[in-house]
C-alpha cells in the first residue's frame, strides 16, 4: 500500500496561509494530496472589528483572536485544508513591540518547546513536503522568523527527511509589486490630502535588527518551484476575503476578482532540503513522490 501524499505548511498567523500558499493548498487538495496547516499564533495583534490597532486603548486582543479563529476556519474550508492545528501561542507583534517580551508569546517561547509540539504533529502526519518561511521571516516579522527556527528544529527531531520549501517571490516579480505598492501609496496619500487628512508617513522597506533593508525577493534563478494556480485562484481570493478583519482593505482585495485572476497566477518557493537531491525549477512540489 502506497504512502499517502501529505503537505504541511507552518504559518505564523491566521491569514498567512491564504496569502502565500492559498493556491497551493487548493491545488494539492484537488489533486488528492492530504493538506495540513499549522498556525503558530492566535493573531491577537491584528486589527479589531472597530479597526483599532494594537496600540489603541480599546483594542481587545482576546476578541481579536476569537474572531480571527473563525475567519481562519472559513478560509480552511474554502481551501480544502484537511487538518488545522493551532499551536496556541500569543502573537508577538512586530519587532521591538513590548509583546516580544510576553512569556506566552511565540517569539519568547524556547524553540525546542514549540518544536516538540510541531514534531508531534509531523510524526502523526509524516508529510513528504513541508513549507515555512526563510530565516528572515520573508519580511522580518518575529513570529515568521520563529516559525522558521521551530520548523527546522522540529525536522531535526524526525526519523526521516522530508522535502522543505520556503515561500518567496522572484526578484523580477517583486520589482513589479514594489512599483504597484508605490503607485497605491501615492494615490492614497493624494486622496487623504483631498479630504483634508494627513497622509501616513512612509516607513520605507522593512529592516532587520541592524537597520539593514531586508531582501524580500529571491533571484529568479534560485526559485525551486513555481506553482501555477491560475485555474483555482478564485479559491485563493475567497480565502483572503474570508479574513475580512485583516485583509478587507488590502491591495489584494482592492484589485477585485478579475484583476486578481490576471495578476496572482503563481506561487513560488525555494527548495531548502530534499532527500532526492533535486535541483532546478519544478512545477509540482510532489514531483519526486508521485510514483513512489
Amino acid at each position: 500500500m502506497s504512502t499517502p501524499l501529505t503537505f504541511v505548511a507552518v504559518h505564523a498567523h491566521p491569514d498567512d496561509e491564504a496569502s502565500s500558499t492559498g493556491g497551493t493548498f487548493r491545488l494539492l487538495k484537488n489533486e488528492g494530496v492530504r493538506t495540513v496547516l499549522v498556525t503558530c499564533t492566535n493573531g491577537e495583534y491584528g486589527d479589531d472589528l472597530s479597526g483599532n490597532k494594537p496600540d489603541h486603548d480599546d483594542h481587545d486582543p482576546v476578541g481579536v483572536a476569537t474572531h480571527r479563529r473563525g475567519e481562519l476556519e472559513k478560509a480552511c474550508e474554502i481551501l480544502g485544508i484537511d487538518r488545522l492545528e493551532m499551536l496556541g501561542y500569543h502573537d508577538s507583534g512586530m519587532r521591538g513591540w513590548a509583546g516580544n517580551e510576553n512569556p506566552d508569546s511565540f517569539w519568547a517561547t524556547p524553540v525546542n518547546d514549540a518544536a516538540s509540539k510541531l514534531a508531534a504533529i509531523l510524526m502523526q502526519e509524516r508529510p513528504q513536503v513541508i513549507m515555512t518561511y526563510n530565516e528572515v521571516g520573508f519580511y522580518g516579522h518575529p513570529d515568521h522568523i520563529q516559525a522558521n527556527r521551530v520548523t527546522l528544529a522540529a525536522i531535526e527531531m524526525l526519523d526521516y527527511q522530508p522535502t522543505l520549501y520556503y515561500n518567496t517571490i522572484p526578484d523580477s516579480v517583486m520589482e513589479r509589486f514594489r512599483s504597484r505598492w508605490a503607485e497605491d501609496a501615492a494615490r492614497e496619500a493624494k486622496e487623504k490630502l483631498e479630504r483634508g487628512e494627513q497622509p501616513d508617513e512612509d516607513s520605507g522597506p522593512p529592516v532587520d535588527e541592524h537597520g539593514e533593508p531586508i531582501r524580500m525577493g529571491t533571484p529568479d534563478d534560485e526559485i525551486g518551484a513555481a506553482i501555477d494556480i491560475s485555474e483555482i485562484n478564485d479559491a485563493k481570493y475567497d480565502a483572503l476575503a474570508a479574513h475580512q478583519s485583516q485583509i478587507g482593505e488590502s491591495g489584494w482585495m482592492s484589485m477585485g476578482r478579475d484583476e486578481f485572476r490576471k495578476t496572482m497566477t503563481t506561487e513560488w518557493f525555494v527548495r531548502v532540503q530534499d532527500p532526492h537531491e533535486r535541483s532546478g525549477l519544478v512545477t509540482d512540489l510532489f514531483v519526486d513522490y508521485r510514483s513512489a
